[in-house]
């Protein structure tokens, strides 16, 4: 009898424990990738906000949010492509001196706000020695259009560039000012663009504007070496745009199986800890 009392007395407690959980939808937007060890998702940080913890901002791992799940990086999906990869580093340096030195959130938050200084310090370095090696471009599209007719023919970029992002395929993803680039060189600038479509981009370049949110960064630049790689096989401009807009319908159809296929989050009745719980 008293071992059945025990049970039952189990049993409620666990039933208890598991009716303060509860089940989020909706919450995973992008699956970004692995980044040491870790599976990096974008996520809706509008609804973190809303339905889980309202101090959530930027990113998150699951060291500091015990409703992020282990071995997942959480980016907001409202970071902008120019702020992801301080994020993602900050997030990655965060977890690490929680878990390995069982840190505090605020000192290891602190540690991580100064590696990002120093990414914009060299970043800022990386873009103006970049600028100083270019030579002058014309401020033309591939059809010609010259859309601020007193410009000169070739002109000096300067001030343009804000990120460097790597390379796809041998061409160089960056970063760049879109507003200065509607302003003083082409108006009609969208959120990315190529050296093929535009001649102000320098060859074998990528651009992203730097409005572009994080969530949408993979899909402009898939869009965007698809069009140039149809456009350099002899592909004209509207041919090549409209195949590669087809293109990124399907790229989100994809990853909305992904997402689809995640397990359910689940959010416990604690939400964060202030202090880092050493792993083994």
């Amino acid at each position: 009898m008293k071992r059945q009392n025990m049970l039952i007395i189990f049993l409620v407690l666990l039933v208890s424990s598991c009716s303060n959980h509860k089940k989020i939808d909706g919450v995973y937007r992008y699956c970004w990738g692995e980044k040491a060890g870790f599976t990096v998702w974008i996520v809706d940080g509008y609804k973190v906000r809303k339905d889980i913890y309202r101090e959530f901002l930027y990113g998150g791992n699951d060291e500091r949010y015990l409703f992020n799940p282990k071995g997942e990086i959480w980016i907001d999906h409202a970071v902008s492509c120019e702020e992801f990869e301080l994020t993602l580093a900050h997030e990655l340096n965060e977890r690490g001196l929680m878990a390995r030195f069982g840190w505090t959130y605020e000192k290891s938050h602190d540690s991580s706000l100064r590696i990002e200084l120093k990414m914009r310090k060299t970043w800022d370095s990386v873009c103006k020695a970049h600028e100083a090696s270019l030579p002058k471009l014309s401020p033309i599209d591939a059809t010609g259009v010259k859309e601020i007719p007193w410009l000169p023919d070739s002109i000096i970029l300067n001030g343009i560039y804000r990120v460097p992002l790597g390379s796809r395929d041998g061409i160089s993803v960056w970063v760049v000012d879109g507003y200065k680039v509607r302003a003083n060189i082409f108006p009609d600038f969208g959120l990315s663009g190529n050296d093929m479509a535009y001649h102000f981009i320098p060859r074998k370049e990528i651009w992203l504007d730097g409005q572009i949110s994080s969530e949408e960064t993979e899909f402009s630049i898939k869009t965007e070496l698809l069009e140039r790689k149809l456009m350099a096989g002899g592909i004209s401009y509207g041919q090549a745009y409209d195949s590669a807009i087809n293109s990124n319908v399907r790229m989100r159809n994809e990853m909305q199986k992904i997402i689809d296929a995640h397990p359910p989050l689940i959010v416990p009745p604690v939400l964060a800890r202030d202090t880092g719980v050493i792993e083994p």
